[in-house]
């Protein structure tokens, strides 16, 4: 059972509960203390957040599907991702965080394996050796382009067939970016 399914409150039956306004659905209304119908947020946001996970997975399957069809198996798709967002820059494992180019746990490790491979190049911080910098080798920036190339045929694609437009897309990000600052207020302000 999903996310969603197992948070949406269980529906009432019909003829109970506030009388709605025409065009509203039952479901999406609930009464305030002094009586008032106003809509219920919950299922909207559930569904939202079981679509941010979904996109970010079906994401990952979209890179390793095409590294699949050129017969690179040698990196993830969380790994060709990392190095995609690391571009021309050289970073310290922390920053890869705190920038939001790496969303997962285990960054060391994915990290390791890139050097491994000979896609990363990593060197200890003058100032501080307990840091590790790294940047892209050769290989790796071929990794990163071929990321870029399926993000350029996807980005036409949505035009060419008519998915959504750009100005579509900067209300989807503008949305996504204030529900991210809500987010991370409520982590900077829980303690």
């Amino acid at each position: 059972m999903s996310f969603l399914a197992r948070m949406k409150p269980p529906a009432k039956p019909y003829g109970q509960g506030p009388s709605v306004t025409p065009g509203a659905r039952e479901t999406d209304v609930q009464v305030q203390a002094g009586g008032t119908p106003k809509p219920d947020i919950l299922p909207c946001y559930l569904e939202s957040l079981a679509l941010v996970e979904r996109m970010h997975r079906l994401l990952l399957d979209v890179i390793k599907d095409e590294f699949e069809r050129l017969g690179v198996l040698d990196v993830n798709a969380v790994q060709a991702l990392m190095l995609f967002n690391i571009g021309e820059q050289e970073l310290t494992a922390g920053e890869l965080k705190t920038r939001g180019y790496y969303q997962g746990s285990n960054v060391s490790y994915n990290l390791k394996k890139l050097v491994e491979t000979g896609y990363m190049h990593h060197q200890r911080c003058a100032i501080d050796r307990r840091s590790v910098r790294v940047r892209l080798t050769g290989e790796g920036q071929k990794i990163r382009t071929v990321v870029a190339q399926l993000f350029e045929r996807h980005a036409l694609g949505l035009t060419e067939r008519q998915v959504t437009g750009m100005d579509e897309l900067d209300r989807i990000n503008a949305a996504l970016r204030r529900l991210e600052r809500y987010w991370s207020d409520q982590i900077r302000y829980i303690y």
